[in-house]
């Protein structure tokens, strides 16, 4: 299987012609070799415009290349237009399944009597197609308060968990030949960074999970008016279908539909970068799927603008340390403070610890010094990654799997930053709100909720104390007795091994005389004589 869809995969890319995207001077002679040895597997689209061609490529491999399509069509500042252009069909305009095997999917998992009474007016036409579900409109009925409410239902594409089991199979095979063969493959960590999508998106393929995000997420801003996280009925929610409120809103990437409804960008750009800081840094619990098809507007007011993000399937988390250790290097960043941002990281392990810290500085200002001060439009953050790649190469920092979802969705933010308000300082509007973390995990405040968060457990454990105490001295009596019989046992025990030590010395002078004495012939008696001694010695060493 794994060598059938790896053959698909090189099959695809050449009838679509993607190898003209590789630069002929800079192509491997073997790589030439091999593709003139594929000369069957012709470039089938040639009237095509290359950038369609990659769309329709990653297109027809599915979901685990959709993805990263989807990754890609936030980075405009990395990719022409006219790419980035096609890259963003691939949001919610996957070609979908049949509306009626869908219908007959939805209704084998809530069955046909709840389907009857519940929903009504489903529509088989779906409102959007993506990479591993597509969503069919609906209108819910609720029996009790005889309540109608706008739903969508999301199910998830039949078969598709056997695609993208082989695709991983092949983005593992692929990382292994890379830590093996590839000088660098050690340091990025091939394979733990797939093994770290594995679990991603195998994770997208249980509904019932996106569930249980979709209403934590709804929690944590429950009472905050920046993000808005659409109703699930968890009762009709299954591992491969998923029933929520349907939510009409403008999509953050329709920049001209914004700006045609005179919402406030540079609020909704600001408000992007606090969601992305406030779930990361207050809840520890992030969407990490926020490319333009998960994310729109709600611009009912245009001056107060709230964020809707739907499809939480992808979720991480940072525990404390984590959380940390990137906020203390936020704030050393935006301080140009890169003195601690090298001792940070040789602290945390990230680059050995005989790095020379000062060399690290010089070598992280050289990068970052560049970016400050300037307009997110201004910044080439494309350059800035390539230049941060030559420095991790250089000091040998790895790759951090558990920190690969906070990367991509920080990439996400950038990118729709960009398309939303130019002009956004993303590290001015982030900076205060990172202090203010920092400030509350680790000043007094920090230590008053520490105590304040401890007091319940100090309060029930209060009248045990007593006992505890006792029961601390009556154990540390008994265990200094027993350390005292010990060491008179250890004592005693070295006294005979000095004893046995003497006599077997005594013993072995004894043979050795006697045997020389023996050997002479003129002193038989005195030999005689030592021979019995050597064995009473010899004797008293075993007792």
């Amino acid at each position: 299987m794994r060598s059938k869809r790896l053959y698909h995969i090189v099959k695809t890319f050449l009838n679509y012609g993607l190898d003209e995207l590789l630069p002929a001077d800079k192509t491997p002679f073997i790589a030439k070799v091999a593709r003139h040895s594929l000369f069957w597997l012709r470039n089938k689209h040639k009237k095509e415009p290359i950038e369609r061609r990659f769309r329709l490529a990653i297109e027809t491999l599915g979901p685990v290349f959709i993805k990263f399509g989807q990754m890609l069509s936030t980075r405009r500042d990395l990719l022409s237009p006219e790419l980035a252009t096609e890259l963003a069909l691939l949001q919610d305009k996957v070609n979908a399944f049949d509306g009626d095997k869908a219908k007959a999917i939805i209704i084998s998992a809530i069955g046909e009597q709840a389907f009857k009474l519940h929903f009504r007016d489903f529509d088989t036409t779906p409102l959007a197609s993506a990479s591993i579900a597509q969503v069919h409109t609906a209108t819910f009925l609720n029996t009790e308060t005889e309540e109608q409410q706008n739903v969508v239902i999301k199910v998830l594409r039949p078969g598709i968990d056997k695609v993208i089991k082989a695709d991983l199979k092949v983005m593992q095979t692929f990382a292994r030949l890379v830590t093996k063969f590839y000088s660098e493959g050690k340091r990025l960590r091939p394979v733990e960074v797939v093994n770290e999508y594995k679990k991603t998106i195998l994770d997208e393929l249980d509904l019932l999970r996106e569930t249980a995000n979709a209403i934590q997420l709804k929690r944590n801003f429950n009472n905050d008016n920046v993000l808005y996280v659409p109703e699930v009925h968890s009762e009709y929610c299954f591992k491969n279908v998923m029933v929520m409120e349907r939510i009409y809103g403008i999509g953050v990437g329709d920049v001209e539909q914004l700006k045609a409804n005179n919402v406030n960008m540079q609020l909704l750009a600001e408000r992007g970068v606090e969601v992305f800081f406030t779930q990361v840094f207050r809840d520890s619990f992030f969407h990490a799927d926020m490319h333009p098809g998960n994310v729109f507007v709600n611009a009912t007011n245009p001056d107060d603008p709230t964020w809707i993000a739907i499809d939480c399937g992808i979720v991480g988390t940072l525990n404390k340390e984590d959380k940390r250790y990137l906020a203390e290097n936020f704030v050393a960043f935006f301080n140009r403070d890169y003195h601690k941002v090298a001792q940070l990281h040789v602290d945390s392990g990230w680059v050995p610890a005989n790095t020379s810290v000062d060399e690290f500085e010089f070598a992280i200002r050289r990068v970052c010094e560049p970016i400050f001060e300037k307009p997110l439009a201004e910044i080439s953050f494309g350059q800035v990654l390539v230049n941060l790649f030559n420095t991790a190469r250089r000091f040998n920092m790895e790759v951090q799997p558990q920190l690969v979802l906070l990367q991509k969705t920080l990439l996400y933010i950038e990118g729709l930053g960009r398309q939303l308000y130019p002009q956004l300082d993303l590290w001015k509007t982030a900076k205060p709100f990172l202090e203010d973390w920092v400030k509350e995990q680790m000043g007094p405040k920090a230590l008053f909720s520490s105590i304040k968060s401890s007091f319940p457990f100090w309060a029930e454990k209060m009248p045990e104390l007593p006992n505890l105490v006792y029961d601390y001295l009556k154990t540390g009596k008994e265990s200094a007795l027993a350390q005292q019989t010990l060491l008179v046992e250890l004592k005693l025990q070295q006294q005979r091994q000095h004893k046995r030590l003497r006599s077997a010395i005594l013993a072995s002078t004894l043979l050795v005389a006697a045997t020389v004495l023996y050997i002479d012939q003129q002193h038989l008696l005195a030999a005689t004589t030592l021979l019995p001694c050597a064995i009473f010695a010899l004797l008293s060493f075993k007792k």
